[in-house]
């Protein structure tokens, strides 16, 4: 174990044993009418915005932020502004003396394999802290790429992000709230919480009331194979208890057996673990039946707060963008290996982004990018240890914690991997990366300051979540302008294509 390390398991691991794991996530949120107290916010950020992403980790997109290889023409590819803060990243001793059985490379081809991002493999790979055994537990299966699992972008590919991180707020200290994939990320963004299932048990998804891989929604009608439904509460319902608007806009979703495709790869269609709300009785659309009106967006009506990523756009040309936004491109345009690429996530990320910020609401809107999960790239910092497992899915040095799990859930392992998060607004800080622990719940614990809703109960991880107002100057004399950007080359324009 090097120094560095070393300094990363003091710093998270000493009070535990490691117990072993959105897109961007773009928040914006649009106050109700002024003469609604419902409508009072604690800080500027009326409209949250959350692009929640699918599949990377810190180090595969962020590794060596703000420092790119030059092209193999000799050109630089990325150009950081002076005074960029440094990381916690990937150091020269862990580019050419990892710990690991293979060395991180940079990635030059968009297409990738598909990694394990399983509950357990993660936690395996992390191997109590050392994170020194990606290769043997979380190795996509069938990659051609030989040790894919070690590979990274730099600012030469992922350009648009970077940039964003150059000019609005970044966390490296970010983590998934649990281990596991696409399902429990989803989950624990709207609630904290993946225990609460019904059924209880179903055969490598479902342990003792836990979701611990991913399932589809009881309540969506496009469902396939094993459901399950979700009790508790979630974000919905809090927000609904104070008449707040709200809505989540998923890809595909007025339209579920349309075809999608990125750079001419495999054909997807909607994804039923993309639309967390629908594992809820009292949040779910299970007909996928669209608004009554675009005024009834964000509002409670046949929909009930589900909606088609079209409709987003519908409510923002009629200024009635509803206060939390969740949103969901379809699924080729989530950066997921295999079914995506970093050039088709851009396009819709800057897309979006550039939308949003021509908007009117843009001045009071804060958006969250982020991701549900690593997929199990390579990320060499250790996440902290804020609550055990000891359940049959965990590895048997989990399993040997004297400490009891919150609520006695098990398999609710946590932080997970560490994930990217860029907070876009008039009011991020600038140019500038925050060193806070914080994790997806952060975010959930953001709207329900905001917005003074409470906190979900029932052992929700939203409870212990750190918070993101140290990405926020809410004092600033100036708020920042807008960035756009062009959504082929990720480059700052003056005017948005």
């Amino acid at each position: 174990m090097n120094a560095n390390e070393k300094s990363g398991f003091s710093r998270y691991w000493l009070p535990f044993l490691f117990s072993g794991l959105f897109i961007l996530t773009v928040v914006a949120v649009q106050a109700v009418a002024d003469s609604d107290p419902s409508g009072e916010t604690a800080t500027p950020i009326k409209h949250v915005v959350i692009l929640f992403q699918e599949n990377v980790s810190f180090d595969h997109y962020f590794g060596t932020y703000p420092s790119a290889i030059k092209d193999s023409a000799g050109n630089v590819v990325f150009r950081p502004k002076e005074g960029t803060p440094r990381i916690n990243g990937l150091t020269h001793d862990l580019l050419t003396d990892n710990q690991n059985s293979a060395q991180p490379f940079l990635l030059t081809e968009e297409d990738t394999c598909n990694q394990s991002n399983a509950y357990k493999s993660e936690q395996e790979a992390y191997d109590q802290g050392a994170a020194d055994e990606f290769v043997e537990y979380t190795e996509g299966s069938g990659c051609t790429v030989p040790y894919e699992v070690m590979g990274y972008y730099d600012g030469g590919i992922v350009t648009a992000l970077w940039n964003y991180a150059q000019n609005f707020a970044m966390s490296d200290d970010y983590f998934g709230t649990t281990f596991g994939a696409t399902c429990l990320g989803h989950l624990n963004l709207v609630s904290g919480q993946t225990n609460g299932a019904v059924p209880a048990n179903v055969s490598g998804m479902v342990l003792n009331g836990t979701v611990i891989a991913n399932i589809d929604p009881a309540f969506d009608n496009y469902s396939s194979g094993a459901t399950v439904a979700m009790t508790g509460k979630n974000m919905g319902d809090l927000l609904n208890a104070k008449n707040i608007t709200w809505g989540s806009f998923v890809g595909g979703f007025a339209n579920p057996t349309q075809n999608f495709v990125c750079n001419a790869g495999t054909t997807l269609q909607y994804n039923p673990h993309y639309a967390p709300f629908q594992y809820y009785a009292s949040t779910s659309n299970p007909a996928h039946l669209p608004p009554s009106s675009v005024a009834m967006i964000g509002k409670t009506d046949q929909a009930n707060h589900e909606y088609d990523l079209s409709y987003l756009w519908a409510a923002l040309a009629a200024h009635n963008l509803p206060a939390v936004c969740y949103v969901k491109g379809n699924p080729t345009q989530t950066a997921h290996p295999g079914d995506s690429s970093p050039a088709c996530e851009q396009a819709f990320l800057v897309d979006t982004i550039n939308r949003l910020e021509q908007s009117p609401e843009w001045k009071d809107m804060a958006i969250f990018v982020t991701y549900d999960d690593s997929d199990g790239w390579y990320d060499h910092q250790a996440p902290p240890v804020v609550n055990t497992s000891s359940s049959s899915v965990d590895p048997s040095f989990t399993r040997e914690s004297t400490a009891n799990p919150m609520g006695g859930y098990e398999s609710r392992a946590g932080y997970g991997p560490r994930l990217p998060l860029l907070v876009i607004s008039p009011y991020s800080r600038n140019n500038y990366v925050d060193h806070h622990i914080t994790d997806q719940t952060s975010i959930l614990r953001f709207v329900e300051d905001n917005w003074s809703l409470g906190r979900i109960g029932n052992y929700s991880f939203d409870a212990l979540a750190g918070s993101l107002e140290g990405m926020f100057n809410f004092s600033a004399a100036q708020p920042a302008s807008p960035l756009f950007l062009d959504p082929n080359t990720g480059r700052p324009v003056a005017n948005p294509i």
